[in-house]
């Protein structure tokens, strides 16, 4: 199954109390909560580029699996991290922030973010 496509987020969980624990200033929280960001994936054999526009801010990574590249995290913090597959899910592990994408169906994408015993999860499906 192809992770390609455009992703509306639908619905998540955790999501103040895991912007805090990252360091998300509060009142950008609050200006986030409730807005639907679109999440655009091209996939290309082992190349991905994930770009997630939320309001006005937009973060665009390009990776290749198996293979360590430089990422954009949501605090604006570029760190090194290598990105794996496993079946149809993504796996890498951002400072700290273990993140698992898992194409569920073929129009549903969640997102886990997990930061010590905290989990943010992301449900998005595909428009």
């Amino acid at each position: 199954m192809s992770f390609t496509g455009k992703y509306q987020l639908e619905s998540h969980e955790n999501f103040e109390p895991f912007m805090k624990a990252i360091g998300i200033p509060d009142e950008l929280i609050q200006k986030g909560k409730d807005l639907k960001s679109i999440s655009e994936i091209e996939e290309n054999g082992d190349n991905f580029k994930l770009t997630v526009t939320t309001g006005t801010k937009v973060i665009v990574n390009s990776f290749t699996i198996g293979k360590e590249a430089e990422l954009e995290t949501l605090t604006g913090e570029k760190i090194k991290a290598v990105i794996r597959r496993e079946g149809n899910k993504l796996k890498g592990s951002l400072k700290g922030v273990e993140s698992v994408t898992e194409l569920v169906d073929a129009n549903t994408l969640v997102n886990t973010m997990t930061l010590g015993d905290l989990v943010y999860k992301r449900t998005s499906k595909r428009v």
